[in-house]
């Protein structure tokens, strides 16, 4: 029995361990099982990796995308530019687990958004800047968008602005915002990013990596002012199944 599972904490956020699931279930694979292992500090992955599972992969979700990498005995391409992973192969070389990372954020993004960004969209801003916010901005690069990282902390750096400085003209010019961040996540659904939504207009286009709720108040910002609005289900669909080739390789 091959055995996969998901690295995070909290989960109860997560969709991983219902769609593998449910995949095994429909596809008929018989030789497969997933597990959730949320665990508080990243060390406790030495005592998973060492148990007597199975283990053939891992999907990976915050806060451990970058934290995972020491743990790790080789990046792919991907995994390397952003300095972080979120799929963990697990082949065997000299008697030995071997642990590659990979990172499907990218590849999830650029996929999802480019169905129903206009392409005439040429700047955007990412909120955040962790793992999953240079993901966006690798997959903003491929499909030649220019973007800023919005921060809360001051940095004086021509790709960064932090939330104070975000303004009419700022929030005008750039019709692509992204939120990276855990703000509005289930179940702190009553948070959002701290920007000026009321310069938010119908040419705008809003994606929320976040997927529950369905709808953030991001998003019902966004809405508001006839923006166009997407959430983050379909790049984990898309991300998910990326996995499961990496896996199955």
């Amino acid at each position: 029995m091959r055995t996969f599972g998901l690295i995070g904490y909290p989960l109860t956020h997560s969709f991983s361990k219902k769609y593998f699931l449910k995949k095994f279930k429909d596809e008929v694979i018989t030789d497969a099982e997933y597990l959730n292992f949320p665990i508080r500090h990243i060390n406790e992955f030495k005592e998973i990796i060492n148990s007597d599972k199975n283990f053939a992969g891992f999907n990976v979700t915050s806060p451990y995308k970058q934290e995972i990498i020491p743990f790790l005995d080789e990046l792919d391409s991907s995994a390397q530019k952003i300095n972080a992973v979120n799929v963990i192969k697990i082949t065997e070389k000299n008697k030995r687990k071997y642990l590659k990372g990979y990172n499907t954020d990218i590849y999830g993004f650029r996929e999802s958004l480019k169905k129903k960004m206009n392409p005439e969209i040429k700047n955007a801003l990412i909120l955040g800047t962790g793992g999953a916010a240079k993901a966006v901005s690798c997959a903003l690069k491929n499909l030649n968008v220019n973007y800023k990282f919005v921060s809360r902390k001051e940095k004086y750096h021509e790709k960064f602005i932090s939330y104070k400085k975000l303004n009419k003209d700022i929030i005008s010019e750039n019709l692509l915002i992204v939120n990276a961040t855990p703000l509005g996540i289930y179940p702190r659904i009553n948070q959002k990013p701290d920007i000026p939504y009321s310069f938010l207009s119908e040419k705008h286009h809003l994606f929320d990596l976040i997927y529950n709720p369905s709808q953030t108040l991001f998003l019902t910002e966004g809405k508001k002012r006839g923006a166009k609005i997407q959430n983050g289900l379909e790049m984990l669909h898309l991300q998910a199944e990326k996995a499961w080739k990496i896996f199955c390789e």
